[in-house]
């Protein structure tokens, strides 16, 4: 536990702004989780300090995907049994992460201390890391809509189905009524071919800009890759156990695009964003 905080408290030393990323679908099964996990690999991959946190509270899969065992969830440090450096596991030397809990949906219900502490728990992550990966429950549910919310990057993963492509605009629906000014970014995740791929993407971009006025950010998409259900298997990354893959490529290529793609000036912007807005968000069900 030593060896962990110290860690800790040498990730506090000169950083900058964090940016905090909810990856989202509209349904399960799309390959969310999946592509979290290997998407923040990537940013890992490019020296940045990554933790990842499981928000599908009761149906967590981020650390079977790691391969790794969880020792306690996030729901355990709320509770106040456990500080902060007790509930985040390490899985490679600038990627940490954090298993969900049950009860987290009724987190607005819950009394103040375990909102303050909530609060904490991200003010410190924004402080500790460059980027905060928030693999969000499929569908939508007040806390997670609430959440959302406050975030800086949306990324909505879908595959080319009708009903996934359906669910997929119905949550950016949800989050561009809430917020129309948030950063909303679509990958097509299991394409069977390129054009497949683009078709859907240019869809859901078209949709967009015509019933929500919202303009989306097309990252790119990942193929369907038998490689990805081995490394599922085997409970190992893909983007680690298969270099070479096509799956591997694209999230490499998904990753440089988002990244060449940020705001060259988040220094200048308030370093408390993301902590204020939840504050904000967070206290009109606190009333």
């Amino acid at each position: 536990m030593g060896n962990q905080a110290e860690k800790l408290r040498l990730k506090m030393e000169n950083k900058h702004i964090s940016t905090s990323i909810g990856v989202i679908s509209g349904k399960g099964g799309v390959g969310k989780s999946n592509f979290s996990t290997n998407f923040s690999f990537n940013l890992a991959e490019k020296g940045y300090e990554i933790v990842i946190v499981d928000m599908d509270i009761g149906m967590g899969n981020i650390h079977i995907l790691l391969g790794e065992k969880s020792r306690y969830s996030l729901i355990d440090y709320l509770s106040g049994e456990y500080i902060l450096e007790d509930v985040i596991e390490s899985f490679l030397s600038n990627i940490d992460y954090l298993s969900g809990g049950s009860a987290m949906a009724n987190v607005i219900e819950w009394n103040d201390s375990m909102f303050d502490r909530l609060l904490s728990a991200f003010e410190l992550l924004q402080q500790r890391y460059d980027y905060i990966i928030f693999d969000m429950g499929a569908g939508a549910t007040e806390w997670s809509l609430q959440l959302l919310e406050a975030l800086d990057d949306i990324i909505v993963i879908s595959t080319t189905e009708p009903t996934a492509v359906m669910d997929a605009y119905s949550m950016m629906k949800y989050v561009n009524t809430r917020n129309p000014l948030k950063n909303m970014h679509i990958v097509c995740n299991r394409a069977l071919t390129t054009d497949e791929a683009n078709q859907t993407l240019h869809r859901l971009k078209s949709t967009a800009q015509q019933f929500l006025n919202k303009n989306l950010n097309i990252l790119g998409s990942i193929p369907e890759d038998i490689h990805v259900r081995k490394a599922v298997q085997q409970q190992k990354l893909f983007s680690i156990l298969y270099e070479r893959a096509p799956a591997t490529k694209a999230v490499q290529k998904i990753t440089t695009t988002y990244t060449s793609g940020q705001s060259k000036n988040l220094n200048e912007l308030d370093t408390n964003r993301f902590i204020n807005a939840l504050k904000s968000i967070f206290s009109k069900g606190r009333g």
